[in-house]
């Protein structure tokens, strides 16, 4: 089914297999052959035009920019394929929870164009997905211009964060995804130890939360996320490219904290899948990662 999704009066929109934004990759591919017309909405909330253009190089996917800058790859086509490395890397620990192929509860801080939930659904059919986003009018021109698969079941809820954590019962997800961080400009109330310890309290002990942060040189506010959260849950890992853990470059953190014990299967497994140089640090490794390295 497609079309806009119907706001409700509670923030939410719904995307399923009763109504709103849900549609097919046919239906995409059908389209392939005709002229692309970029489709660009401006959005109030953030002072900035958002658009979604081809990917010159991928056929049948689209790439999201807000205000020039791209924000998110999808491939409509293959949603089973993700673009970003660092996205890459938060897909690879989402296929070790549970068991493989099998639904999980997942719920996204920070949803972009919905690239994570299309993979979920494409790898592992039936997940109940909640995805959270401040801004109501760049999630509705994304399930307009990109509609979510058939048979996809996410809740897209329009609101702060925090607040969404918050109403959510303890244990409520198998895998929690904050993907909101862009530095140390990130909003304050969203790096505090209490918004980290919610965040372990909604997920299930056997489950993950997944932290990105994309940072520069020399990665402290990576650092420092990663400290936090080392300090609240019983096992963490730190996920990145090799040439990054000196500091050196800027780029993407991914903190993986788990309310029970890290498996030393994870740690292997993540190292063959990549992307590659691929880096996991737990134990000593992490510790040291944390420490600011002196000038």
């Amino acid at each position: 089914m497609t079309g806009t999704p119907d706001p409700r009066p509670d923030g939410r929109l719904h995307n399923g297999p009763d109504g709103g934004s849900a549609g097919t990759a046919d239906g995409f591919a059908d389209r392939l052959d005709e002229e692309f017309e970029v489709p660009t909405r401006w959005l109030p909330d953030t002072g900035a035009h958002a658009e979604i253009d081809e990917d010159a190089h991928i056929e049948g996917a689209l790439i999201l920019s807000v205000g020039g800058a791209q924000q998110s790859h999808v491939d409509l086509l293959h949603p089973e394929r993700i673009f970003y490395e660092y996205l890459q890397r938060i897909g690879h620990v989402v296929d070790l929870v549970g068991t493989p192929g099998e639904p999980l509860r997942v719920l996204h801080l920070g949803a972009g164009a919905l690239t994570l939930v299309r993979y979920l659904q494409a790898t592992r059919p039936g997940s109940e997905q909640t995805a959270v986003d401040l801004d109501g009018t760049l999630m509705d021109f994304v399930l307009d211009a990109m509609p979510l698969p058939e048979g996809t079941v996410c809740d897209v809820v329009i609101g702060d964060a925090a607040d969404a954590v918050l109403e959510q019962p303890d244990g409520a997800f198998d895998v929690v995804v904050l993907d909101i961080f862009a530095g140390a400009d990130a909003p304050a109330h969203l790096t505090s130890p209490d918004f980290a310890a919610h965040l372990l309290r909604v997920c299930a002990r056997e489950g993950v939360v997944l932290v990105n942060v994309g940072d520069d040189p020399p990665l402290a506010f990576a650092r420092a996320q990663s400290r936090q959260l080392a300090a609240l849950a019983p096992a963490t890992a730190v996920l990145t490219e090799a040439g990054m853990v000196d500091g050196s470059r800027a780029g993407n953190v991914v903190v993986a904290a788990r309310n029970g014990p890290w498996p030393d299967a994870w740690t292997r497994a993540l190292l063959a899948a990549g992307p590659h140089p691929a880096a996991v640090l737990v134990g000593p490794a992490r510790a040291a990662f944390e420490q600011i390295p002196p000038r």
